[in-house]
């Protein structure tokens, strides 16, 4: 039972944090023109970077941060920088313009970085492997992008059930929460040591 406590102890935040479900929803919106096997390429570079970003920081990120003079803070900072003009970005442009000239490496920036191994999942691993250790944060790591990769897939059934109206009115609900937790991540970062 104890097993069963620390890997829920290690799994619940890490599923809160990186939110595959609402993953798959922005996902959805900003992909919405693109190709379905570009749209696969995509879910699947943002898979792999944000795991090789998330276990790169869960191994070195306190020796990286000391080692460049920068805190916790200063990276969600950073972070939330990053999804504040994405946010805005997918505010403003009108519904006609086509999405499918999104560059190759999406899946990188801004999925993998900083919406799947962003500031809170990074901060998340640094904190719980203190506590549960790094062999159950890998397991509930690799648990939670597996859950990210099923929610990609799964995207386009989501496209089906909405239609082009109902993405655009959800593209921009999303794109507005978007806004929103960028700055809720600037506000942490500012109140962190």
């Amino acid at each position: 039972m104890d097993l069963v406590t620390r890997f829920l102890d290690s799994f619940i935040p890490l599923f809160v944090t990186i939110d595959p479900v609402g993953l798959a929803a922005v996902f959805l919106v900003l992909g919405r023109n693109v190709p379905a096997d570009r749209r696969r390429r995509i879910a699947n570079q943002a898979t792999w970077t944000g795991g090789i970003v998330a276990l790169l920081f869960l191994f070195l990120g306190r020796v990286i941060f000391n080692a460049i003079g920068i805190s916790e803070g200063d990276f969600q900072i950073a972070g939330g920088a990053v999804l504040f003009v994405i946010a805005v970005r997918e505010l403003t442009l009108p519904a006609s313009q086509d999405k499918s000239s999104f560059p190759d490496d999406f899946g990188v920036v801004p999925l993998g970085m900083p919406l799947i191994a962003g500031p809170a999942t990074i901060t998340t691993l640094l904190v719980i492997s203190k506590t549960v250790g790094y062999g159950m944060t890998l397991i509930a790591l690799a648990v939670n992008l597996v859950i990210v990769a099923l929610a990609f897939s799964q995207s386009e059934r989501l496209e089906r059930l909405f239609g082009q109206t109902g993405l655009r009115a959800v593209s921009k609900i999303i794109s507005l929460l978007l806004a929103a937790i960028a700055v809720h991540i600037v506000r942490l970062g500012f109140g962190a040591p």
